[in-house]
């Protein structure tokens, strides 16, 4: 009984394991049912097998998650879940051709580095080199560099 025990506990701490690592990663929750269930099995097999079981169950478990992982990677599984569209939208970026150095405008959103400020009429997203710039703040443009335009209070 102590045997069906452990290889139940081994299967499920793996098949837990693949759940956080797979398909729900980022919980935690699985990660720590699983860690559960590995040690209480290794602990189980020292305590009532003895430590030449509880080395083997050590092993076994490492061994298993190991292989059971290099498995689920190298399956077709995940290619069925796996997102394999791409993306081809584009920014619209016509109102930066339009904004050049020197020009003045207002914050629209508050600059947290980021944000929209309308330069020249157009709604454009800028960048803050003083920090943070509340809303209605009159701001100038001072660089464009790799597509972003940066400002300062005016």
């Amino acid at each position: 009984m102590d045997i069906l025990i452990i290889i139940l506990l081994v299967i499920a701490g793996i098949a837990l394991l693949l759940i956080e690592l797979f398909l729900i990663p980022g919980t935690s929750l699985a990660a720590f049912l699983s860690g559960a269930c590995l040690i209480y099995a290794v602990y189980h097999a020292f305590v009532y097998l003895g430590s030449l079981a509880g080395f083997i169950t050590l092993a076994v478990s490492a061994i298993a998650g190991i292989v059971s992982i290099a498995w689920f990677m190298r399956s077709k599984t995940l290619d069925k879940v796996a997102l394999t569209k791409d993306i081809e939208g584009k920014v619209d970026r016509s109102a930066e051709s339009r904004v050049k150095v020197g020009d003045e405008g207002v914050a629209v959103t508050r600059l947290a580095l980021f944000g929209q400020a309308e330069i020249n009429g157009d709604l454009v997203e800028v960048k803050s080199c003083d920090g943070f710039i509340n809303p209605k703040t009159p701001v100038k443009v001072v660089r464009i560099s790799d597509g972003n335009i940066l400002v300062e209070k005016k």
